[in-house]
């Protein structure tokens, strides 16, 4: 890792706020029938969420795969949700093929906001045009397209720094958050992301549901996603081996984390071989397993 980077990552994780900005989809859904549609598609409970809470959620297609996950925000008579840009036009179509089936409405509304990420710092956004979303490593605003010069300049202020996208890849893997299209996509059964409070196993019927429900109730997955620390460094798609030589699932992300010190990897690991300190072979160097993140999430 160069120096710019590292003074870079050390200013961002370790001693002032940091912002990226990137496309993320936002799309609106409402009507007196929103709740009942909505729980048909999801895994999670809209109908249980209370004005200004949030919640993760997955579209799982009918044999239980992932089309996308998804952060659920109520507003008032409104569910918000915000997706990677990747999964956007997906979401938006799965909802709008409902719209003739009832009283649900849906829009895009991702055009009309530039969207942040801030860590480090509980920026305050009294703005109600605001939309925020919260995760465990950092603020999520989506800012209106007429306000966010403004912001930027606000958060600069701040002394928050800009993150570049070398250093955001570094601080998504050691977050253990994985990336549509590198680290999940529509062969991804939606349990082995292993993402807590993804899935209410209590609720109704949705699609997907059996399968999924089938999973659960089996008592765990074929694999799942998971940390592995590396010796040395390794590519992504390469596949790990337990030591007796067998198959032990593949690495999709890998990284260099300053905070650890070692080269880190997001992996799909065979349930037999997810014990934390479990050791893997990868090409021709040794793999831990660690449990996702691999820092601590905020407070």
């Amino acid at each position: 890792m160069n120096q710019d980077l590292l003074n870079e990552y050390n200013r961002a994780r370790e001693n002032e706020a940091g912002f990226y900005e990137r496309k993320r989809g936002l799309i609106a859904v409402w009507g007196r029938e929103a709740a009942q549609f909505l729980n048909g598609l999801i895994t999670n409970d809209a109908a249980k969420l209370e004005t200004g809470a949030q919640m993760l959620a997955a579209f799982p297609n009918a044999q239980g795969r992932l089309l996308a996950t998804v952060r659920v925000r109520r507003q008032e008579d409104k569910f918000l949700f915000e997706t990677e840009a990747e999964t956007r036009e997906k979401v938006f179509q799965n909802l709008f093929r409902f719209t003739y089936a009832g009283d649900f409405f849906v829009e895009d509304l991702s055009d009309k906001f530039r969207y942040f990420e801030i860590s480090n710092r509980k920026l305050k956004t009294s703005n109600s045009d605001f939309i925020e979303f919260q995760n465990d490593f950092t603020q999520n605003v989506f800012v209106p397209n007429g306000a966010a010069e403004k912001f930027l300049t606000a958060l600069k202020d701040e002394n928050a720094v800009e993150i570049s996208d070398d250093l955001y890849e570094i601080l998504r893997v050691e977050n253990g958050t994985p990336l549509y299209g590198v680290d999940a996509d529509e062969t991804t059964i939606v349990p082995e992301l292993g993402i807590d409070n993804l899935i209410n196993y209590n609720k109704g019927c949705y699609i997907g549901q059996e399968i999924i429900a089938r999973i659960h109730f089996r008592g765990h997955v074929a694999k799942q996603l998971t940390g592995l620390i590396l010796e040395e460094n390794a590519e992504p798609n390469a596949e790990l081996k337990s030591l007796d030589g067998k198959n032990a699932g593949r690495i999709t992300s890998v990284a260099f984390s300053p905070k650890l010190g070692k080269f880190i990897a997001l992996a799909y690991v065979r349930y037999d071989y997810l014990a934390e300190e479990t050791e893997l072979i990868v090409g021709e160097t040794m793999a831990t397993v660690k449990h996702l993140p691999f820092v601590e999430k905020l407070s």
